[in-house]
């Protein structure tokens, strides 16, 4: 038998184009040195940006300890201020009371002094939530603590020298409660001021 010839013929390789140039580089990887950069420039930018969350942490944490504290101040403010209208009435009411006729009246002198009394009670009783009273009598005049209601034209005290006082003033704390309403000396007309007076102070 003969051997047929074998008419298969094998496939032929597909042709490899190769590299494909169209003319465009292509671009490096970027080398260690860039990386290393890279990664420290993000490295800053997280790091600044945790400690700015930290630091506005920090004055969130600050303000709320503040706002607390101040809570705890100045708490009683409202009810100071209610509570001072019964001490000018108090002193209203000693104000009111001649003293001649507490010379001669045994009875209204013992009211007095139990006014008296109750009125001094009253003003430690503020004094201890740290209330304190502002008579400023002969003192300066001082807007942040003062409401002058009048000027009075007198040569016996330097301008700008309270010389009546109205109602008290009083203060919480490190805060003005209530101003002191007073009356403010003034140089009269044509009048020299007295000696040593200086430069005299100007009351919107």
């Amino acid at each position: 038998m003969s051997d047929e010839k074998d008419n298969t013929q094998m496939p032929e390789p597909a042709n490899d184009p190769g590299p494909i140039d169209d003319g465009q580089e292509v671009p490096a990887a970027p080398s260690l040195e860039a990386q290393l950069e890279a990664a420290k420039q993000e490295a800053a930018q997280l790091k600044d940006q945790v400690l700015r969350a930290l630091a506005e942490a920090e004055n969130v944490r600050r303000r709320a300890q503040r706002e607390r504290e101040d809570a705890a101040k100045y708490a009683i403010t409202n009810f100071a201020r209610d509570v001072l209208q019964v001490s000018d009435n108090l002193h209203r009411a000693l104000e009111a009371i001649p003293q001649a006729a507490l010379a001669s009246d045994e009875a209204l002198k013992n009211l007095h002094e139990g006014v008296s009394a109750t009125e001094r009670q009253l003003d430690a009783a503020l004094e201890r939530q740290q209330v304190k009273r502002i008579w400023p009598m002969g003192e300066k005049f001082d807007a942040n603590l003062h409401q002058a209601m009048f000027e009075v034209p007198t040569t016996e005290h330097q301008p700008g020298t309270v010389v009546q006082v109205m109602q008290a003033g009083y203060t919480i704390h490190d805060r003005l409660l209530r101003p002191a309403l007073v009356g403010v000396a003034k140089q009269p007309t044509g009048e020299a001021p007295p000696q040593g007076s200086g430069k005299v102070d100007t009351i919107a």
